[in-house]
Parts: C-alpha cells; sequence; structure tokens
C-alpha cells in the first residue's frame, strides 16, 4: 500500500492551467523526487499535498484515508530554514509540539531526544545567528519531523548551500533518512542531487505541468561516494536531459 497517492490532480488559476492530471505515489520511507523546471508547476502541486491550496480536481490520500484540502497532516519544509531568531534551536525544533499542546519542558525534552541523531549535539541553547547553513538545514529538518513523522515535503532543502556544504549535506542526510525511515517528497532543480538523493524520481515538465516520466535509481543510498562518477550516474543523467 502506498505511503501517500496523488491521483489526477489539476489545478487552473484564473486563465492559465498550471497542472493537469498528475499521478505520483510515495511508499514507506522512500526518497522521491519531483525534477523539473521553473514553472511547471512543482510548488503548486505541493501546496496541494500539504493541504494549503485545494485542486480543482483529484484527490491526495495518506495511508488510503482522502486528506485533500486537509492541513496539518504532512508536514513541509520550505527552501529558507525559517528558524525563529529569538528561539533557542532546541525551542525552534520543539515548536510543533508546542503548537500541538505538549508543555515546553517536554516538549524541549522530546526535541532534544533526537539532537543527536540530527548531528545537533551541544547547540540545543544556541541562537540561530550562531550555526552555519549547514546546522540550520539540520535544526528546520528536525523540526520539519517533528511536526509529522508520516510524509514530509521538502522544497529545495539544500539549494541555499554552497557547493560543499551541499555535498556533506547530501552524505548526512541519506544516512540519517536511512536512520529515521521518514517517507520523503522533494523537490529540486538539480539533476545530480536527485540522482544522489531519490529512490524514485518524477520528471515534471511543460506549462501546463505534466509527468515526462518516472526514473527509478538502483539502491541509491548503497552506491558509495563513487557514485557520481560512474557510468550507471551518467546513464541516468542522460535518461533524464532526454525527457526534461
Amino acid at each position: 500500500m502506498n505511503k501517500l497517492e496523488v491521483r489526477g490532480v489539476s489545478k487552473r488559476f484564473a486563465d492559465k492551467q498550471v497542472l493537469e492530471n498528475i499521478s505520483i505515489t510515495l511508499k514507506e520511507g522512500e526518497l522521491v523526487c519531483l525534477l523539473g523546471v521553473s514553472g511547471a508547476g512543482k510548488s503548486t502541486l505541493f501546496n496541494i499535498i500539504s493541504g494549503l491550496s485545494l485542486p480543482d480536481s483529484g484527490q491526495v490520500l495518506l495511508d488510503g484515508e482522502d486528506i485533500t484540502g486537509k492541513t496539518g497532516r504532512i508536514s513541509y519544509m520550505l527552501q529558507k530554514d525559517l528558524l525563529l531568531p529569538y528561539r533557542t534551536i532546541v525551542d525552534n525544533a520543539a515548536l510543533p509540539l508546542l503548537l500541538r499542546g505538549v508543555s515546553k519542558q517536554e516538549a524541549r525534552a522530546q526535541a532534544a531526544a533526537h539532537f543527536a541523531d540530527f548531528g545537533l549535539e551541544g547547540t540545543e541553547k544556541q541562537w540561530p545567528h550562531q550555526l552555519s547553513g549547514g546546522m540550520r538545514q539540520r535544526a528546520a529538518l528536525l523540526r520539519t519531523y517533528l511536526f509529522s513523522q508520516n510524509v514530509a515535503l521538502l522544497d529545495e532543502p539544500f539549494s541555499a548551500l554552497d557547493t560543499l556544504t551541499k555535498t556533506a549535506m547530501h552524505e548526512w542526510y541519506l544516512d540519517v533518512m536511512e536512520r529515521i525511515r521518514l517517507s520523503t517528497l522533494f523537490i529540486t532543480h538539480d539533476i545530480d542531487e536527485a540522482i544522489l538523493l531519490s529512490d524514485r524520481i518524477y520528471l515534471l515538465t511543460g506549462q501546463p505541468g505534466r509527468i515526462a516520466g518516472e526514473i527509478v535509481i538502483d539502491n541509491p543510498r548503497k552506491q558509495g561516494k563513487d557514485f557520481p562518477l560512474s557510468p550507471e550516474f551518467l546513464h541516468y543523467k542522460r535518461r533524464i536531459m532526454e525527457l526534461l
């Protein structure tokens, strides 16, 4: 059974058709990428999946339940970390628990229990401005995880990082996802990033946006550090460029 299923979603704004008959799936523990150029409707689709926007037609199902237009069921992390500057890192991470009515002391304890898994040990009482961009993204991802451990939507989570930091974050991200098994759908414009991180890639192209193809990546988390230099990697990249 699919963890998340999008069935035949279409969306129009005024006289412009943005999405047309989009159907995608996400299984338990999968990392699935939406890859495409700007203007193909990726962020619009994420708004529909998260319940922030209603489709003109189609459904969004979570564990078989229709959640179309329902917020609070799926977590959503935007490009910027959006950490609150007047809250410590542990209080930023604990924010979803506080909003759920958990006491401050218990929310801090629950959040702090995940700091080791997310490589944030020792930062609990620090302020956002004291952390590097990569560490801030880790804190933002932990906050996203604590909001909902069902499914996470990540909108270009590493796009603001420099190349070296992004490479390190990719390795860390695959490691932490292997441990927490969070079913994740993420957006990127970066073909290499999509191949490195994904179990499957959906190619979203055109205006209106349509699914142009699906590519399955064979065991991405077991490929090793030389994978980007391998003939297999270049094969995936060539196929994607042919379809985009």
